[in-house]
């Protein structure tokens, strides 16, 4: 079906996206993951919903959202831990900083839930809304954002997103030295010897490793927990870029033949992809939405236009995407001569991740430059500074691939 009237409302759409972003801003108030703003904000999109849908689910889940950053005090607290081992015990120092990078990799890296018994337990929900075409469904296309925000990384708002970065690089590379000067030190005394017992040169490697010492402690407060971030790009721009593909269908009088078009919106994702896994158990275990081919274009935010990104692979670049979804979207792009490139999340993950690994078709958009932008998780990620451009584009490609595989690409 040819969707180019949808495609030249582009502006206006835009418009109701902002409109829509503001107002949750105003109105649901602070929405962490688990918390009553991200319950009012999915409420308050599900009544938008039923007026464009045939079907709209609210599905509550638990999660322990406190886990997805706290683990890193643990992680801090056993690498100062291993610092001090270092000269007394070397041995034991290599041992305790395997140990936090052993939960770095399962916590952070892989998302998986390690310790996330030790936190509180709330619960977050996730929504599903289904337009259904005329005919027999043969395929179905669902857009994915994600309503909750973070906490503000200090590092961020007081520097800037490299700084952040640089921060968590040279933490990294201060356990990577604490490991080779341990090692050294039991090689240089033939045994496991304390450091102290050595006046040479274990005990100076140690003295100056202590330099890492001020950025480990940092770490403690790489978020400020009295500042909820508004989350006008990251991510209402993803749940509104769904919101207005239907309204505009409904507002035409357009329905597809055989298509089946939806909108996902998987809660905490902020607190690691827990509402898109909690979906994709939820309804993968059931065979759901597994009896046509389902492609799922998980939005993240959507600010910078000419960072328009097909992200080919996700969560830290260990998973990959879904190649159908993510070619049927970028030639989408290119046809109607929009910038979009291919890439990766280097560092994070969007819901696309969870629902590759949870057995479904999925892909991450992402509209957003990776040296990481003021607005990127700070007070100033606010309804008064979002990109209209950007998102009347991402609109435009969006309506052109649900045209194409509508059409059978």
């Amino acid at each position: 079906m040819d969707l180019k009237k949808l495609r030249d409302n582009s502006d206006a759409q835009a418009d109701y996206m902002m409109e829509e972003i503001t107002t949750i801003i105003k109105t649901c108030g602070k929405r962490l993951p688990g918390s009553d703003g991200e319950k009012n904000a999915v409420d308050y999109m599900a009544k938008t919903l039923d007026k464009y849908c045939d079907e709209v689910k609210i599905e509550p889940f638990e999660l322990h959202p406190a886990t997805f950053f706290y683990w890193i005090h643990i992680m801090v607290t056993i690498v100062l831990m291993a610092m001090v081992s270092y000269f007394f015990i070397p041995l034991l120092s290599i041992i305790l900083v395997g140990v936090a990078m052993l939960l770095m990799l399962l916590q952070f890296v892989l998302y998986l839930e390690i310790v996330d018994f030790m936190f509180p337990k709330k619960t977050s929900h996730n929504l599903t809304a289904i337009k259904r075409p005329k005919g027999e469904v043969k395929r179905r296309i669902l857009f994915n954002g994600h309503p909750d925000v973070a906490h503000e990384w200090t590092m961020s708002y007081l520097i800037s997103g490299d700084a952040f970065v640089a921060h968590f690089v040279i933490s990294m590379i201060g356990i990577a030295a604490l490991v080779g000067i341990s090692i050294a030190s039991i090689v240089v005394q033939g045994g496991v010897k304390p450091a102290v017992a050595d006046e040479g040169l274990p005990m100076i490697m140690g003295l100056v490793c202590l330099i890492f010492v001020p950025f480990w402690i940092a770490m403690y407060r790489m978020w400020n927990t009295s500042v909820i971030v508004d989350g006008a790009n990251d991510n209402l721009t993803g749940c509104y870029m769904g919101i207005a593909v239907l309204k505009a269908l409904h507002d035409e009088g357009i329905e597809l033949e055989n298509t089946e078009v939806g909108v996902l919106i998987s809660g905490s994702e902020e607190a690691g992809l827990r509402g898109a896994r909690a979906w994709a158990k939820r309804h993968g275990s059931n065979g759901d939405y597994k009896d046509v081919e389902t492609l799922i274009y998980a939005y993240d935010t959507l600010r910078e236009g000419k960072f328009l990104c097909v992200n080919k692979k996700d969560l830290n670049s260990t998973v990959n995407a879904d190649k159908h979804a993510s070619e049927l979207f970028y030639n989408a792009a290119k046809s109607i001569d929009i910038t979009c490139s291919y890439g990766s999340v280097p560092l994070g993950a969007t819901d696309s991740a969870a629902f590759n690994k949870g057995g479904y078709q999925a892909v991450g958009i992402t509209a957003l430059d990776h040296k990481l932008r003021n607005y990127y998780h700070t007070r100033y990620d606010t309804y008064d500074n979002m990109d209209k451009q950007c998102l009347s584009d991402c609109y435009k490609v969006t309506i052109k691939t649900l045209e194409d595989f509508d059409d059978g690409k």
